[in-house]
């Protein structure tokens, strides 16, 4: 039996590599080969930190009888989720056919030509709870191959009808303002009045997540900005949040969000920083929000932070104490303690796109609470993803963006529109921090490709170089995956990153693929916030006045000169800052590198008289330049008027 997992770049894949089980990578060789035996193929899915996906393989895959009966009755192929994400999104799109729980492992069953017939998800070895055993499913699954192909070519065949007809239909329709509150008020519903989160009441049924798009939505509103704190941090005091090293466990099993599952993810640690600084800008008071993204910003820098500077997508919930397995036993030690014992292993798969999210959390963190060191973080992470991640201008493929690394090792799964728009807002985010215009222009790079791909698709974005090739040939690809729960989806992304670029260049057509991208569910995400956060951001920042404020240093040697009188207005710009579309802050000659990069913003911006200056725009039109702490205080608290042309005027159009 060939070993086909053991070179893999995902972990879960090569955790997998000594199974009895003979399996395949997913690829086009899996589903020829099940041709050729003329059997059904198993898809099995999940990911390193999945505790339910190692019970299983413990349990099932482990197990020689019934990998034996595997191999005799079918091809089985493994899929790191995390790895193929647009597989997993078309395979549970599928599943949802058969079976309402879904999750992780999901087991599916397809023919040859890759059209699932029946699913679920776990499945013990023998029966239980409710559940069949795995045995008895594969011998369900076989006989019915066998003496019943007509019934499941016809089921196949309607699954894939179904996922080929699905998925949004264009509209120019964009939530209003009223729209968005009746979002805030569906979110209000739904809150845990003890213990916080968001459940049905009255009971709040369990497991609970902590949903950080919704809470960024939340917190980007007036209406809904102290529901969000409010949740944030009854999160950060709970069992949720391990009180050691930092970061937040994946989800909870009681209400009280006692009993999680211990896996920590990147993308949760990410986008609960990003919510924490939010709330230290709502509420300049709010010690616990700046101690709580402390704390994320540790975790993600002191635990999930590789060697070469990227961060690996998680880490996993079971470690070695004792000798013995134990499912968040090390969470249970001090400090201490820890130090005398294995940590959990991290999942070392590197990720583009959570690691835009980190990159993005960690530049505006450590622009917003003035810690240089988190935004050295952000910029180590985005060297790490342009060296290996980003093709070379001379390559000739489409696909300019790499989704997946371990170490120097590329995978060669396709960058999904999630890796495309998240690392653009990273770097976008980067390059606010940083003062650096490179990072602009690469993540306008990305957008571009994506916008061009589109073309007369009707969706405002798609991905280079078309979908991944076995989906496309067998006609499972989705034609866009618009949902959302626990990070925003490639649409929400993309459709963010094109409007911080809109800030930037006064390109329209940044703004327009953005509201397109609102505008395609824009009628179901105000009924369904929680599944919808990210775009519903979107949705809110749309939807306010384009203000921008830039400050302008002067520069003593290599670096920006920050005098008395300049730290007190920018004291003054970041207090301001949530009340702005955009705040930036950087020195002459890098405003001059953004002009000449095309970002229209930046043109003619100085630093007046050598003092640091401050511009107050509103769709670009600035009022005058001011130098005075006070000046600025009084220009923020009032707004920018309109059409004030008496800067000149610069319009960026």
């Amino acid at each position: 039996m060939a070993n086909r997992l053991a070179g893999a770049i995902s972990p879960y894949l090569r955790s997998h590599a000594d199974n009895p089980v003979d399996w395949w990578p997913w690829g086009a060789d899996a589903f020829a080969e099940a041709a050729r035996r003329d059997v059904p193929v198993l898809v099995s899915i999940g990911y390193s930190s999945c505790h339910w996906c190692h019970v299983m393989a413990r349990e099932s895959f482990s197990d020689p009888a019934t990998a034996a009966q595997l191999n005799a009755q079918f091809v089985a192929i493994k899929v790191d989720r995390e790895e193929h994400p647009d597989v997993d999104a078309s395979y549970m799109a599928a599943a949802g056919a058969f079976t309402r729980n879904l999750g992780w492992p999901l087991t599916v069953f397809a023919t040859p030509g890759g059209h699932p017939f029946f699913a679920g998800s776990y499945f013990p070895p023998v029966a239980a709870g409710g559940l069949p055993g795995f045995r008895d499913v594969l011998n369900a699954v076989s006989d019915a191959w066998t003496s019943r192909r007509d019934a499941v070519d016809a089921t196949a065949e309607a699954v894939a009808e179904a996922l080929a007809a699905a998925g949004p239909s264009p509209t120019r329709w964009l939530p209003t303002e009223a729209d968005l509150a009746r979002a805030v008020a569906a979110l209000a519903a739904l809150e845990d009045p003890v213990y916080g989160g968001f459940g049905a009441p009255p009971h709040f049924a369990e497991p609970k997540f902590p949903v950080a798009p919704a809470l960024g939505f939340l917190l980007e509103r007036a209406d809904g900005a102290e529901l969000g704190a409010r949740t944030l941090k009854l999160m950060g005091a709970s069992p949720l949040r391990d009180p050691v090293e930092g970061g937040f466990f994946r989800y909870a099993t009681r209400r009280d969000w006692g009993d999680p599952h211990y896996e920590r993810m990147l993308y949760d640690n990410a986008l609960l920083l990003d919510a924490a600084v939010r709330a230290a800008q709502n509420d300049q008071g709010a010690h616990w929000a700046q101690t709580l993204s402390a704390a994320l910003a540790g975790f993600l820098l002191d635990v999930l932070r590789l060697p070469g500077g990227a961060f690996a997508s998680a880490q996993d919930s079971e470690s070695m104490l004792d000798g013995r397995r134990s499912e968040g036993g090390y969470y249970a030690l001090d400090e201490e303690s820890r130090a005398e014992v294995v940590p959990p292993a991290l999942d070392e798969k590197v990720l583009s796109g959570w690691n835009g999210l980190a990159i993005a959390a960690l530049a505006r963190a450590g622009a917003a609470l003035q810690r240089p060191e988190w935004v050295d973080g952000a910029r180590d992470a985005a060297e790490a993803l342009i060296r290996l991640h980003l093709r070379r201008p001379e390559d000739s493929d489409p696909r300019i963006l790499l989704r997946a690394s371990r170490g120097d090792r590329v995978s060669a799964a396709p960058a999904t529109l999630e890796d495309y728009g998240m690392l653009a807002g990273g770097l976008l985010a980067l390059a606010g921090a940083s003062g650096e215009a490179r990072y602009a222009v690469l993540a306008r790079e990305l957008v571009d490709a994506c916008l061009a791909e589109a073309g007369p698709s009707g969706l405002p974005f798609a991905v280079p170089g078309g979908a991944e090739d076995v989906l496309a040939a067998q006609g499972m690809a989705l034609k866009l995956d618009a949902s959302e729960g626990a990070y925003p989806s490639g649409l929400s992304a993309l459709a963010s990153a094109a409007f911080d670029l809109s800030l930037l260049s006064g390109d329209r057509r940044y703004r327009e693929a953005a509201e397109a991208a609102v505008s395609l569910v824009g009628p179901h995400a105000p009924e369904r916030p929680l599944g919808y956060g990210g775009l519903l951001t979107v949705a809110e920042r749309l939807r306010r006045p384009v203000v921008q404020l830039v400050n302008v240093v002067t520069v003593a040697g290599a670096a920006p000169a920050v005098t008395a009188d300049a730290e007190r207005l920018l004291v003054e710009a970041r207090r301001g800052a949530a009340s702005v579309s955009l705040s930036i802050t950087l020195s002459e000659p890098q405003a001059e590198a953004f002009a000449a990069a095309g970002f229209e913003l930046f043109a003619g911006r100085r630093a007046q008289g050598g003092r640091a200056t401050s511009y107050l725009c509103e769709q670009f039109v600035c009022r005058l330049p001011v130098t005075d702490a006070s000046e600025l205080a009084a220009l923020l608290a009032v707004g920018p008027a309109v059409g004030d042309d008496r800067d000149g005027g610069r319009s960026g159009r």
